[in-house]
């Protein structure tokens, strides 16, 4: 179960998440780096653990590891991602990837 999700933007998005939706698994802390896909395995729904009713879960499940990590700083150096909302807001946890960002994460993890 994809939870723990405070942030209201964050939390916007991550309601947005369907049944079969792809999505990167990325390490914060030190390692800051996106390192597999993973998959929703139902749409997103309220969180049982949130007495307030205003937050969302989401169940995924694993589905590969990257060849090789993509780090933050990798993706903030590519200019085609300028744009991208963790080059913008990189303490933002969930957040929309375009097809076009997806295959260049791809690309650079070698996948």
């Amino acid at each position: 179960m994809w939870s723990g999700v405070k942030n209201p933007l964050a939390q916007k998005h991550l309601r947005s998440v369907r049944k079969g939706d792809q999505i990167f698994y990325y390490h914060t802390g030190d390692e800051k780096s996106v390192v597999g896909v993973a998959r929703a395995l139902d749409d997103a729904y309220p969180d049982p653990g949130d007495k307030t009713g205003k937050a969302s879960v989401v169940d995924v499940a694993p589905v590969k590891k990257l060849p090789r990590p993509v780090t933050l700083a990798a993706i903030k150096a590519d200019k085609a991602f300028a744009d991208f909302p963790l080059v913008r807001i990189s303490r933002l946890s969930v957040m929309p990837v375009s097809d076009a960002e997806w295959k260049r994460i791809e690309k650079m993890a070698g996948a």
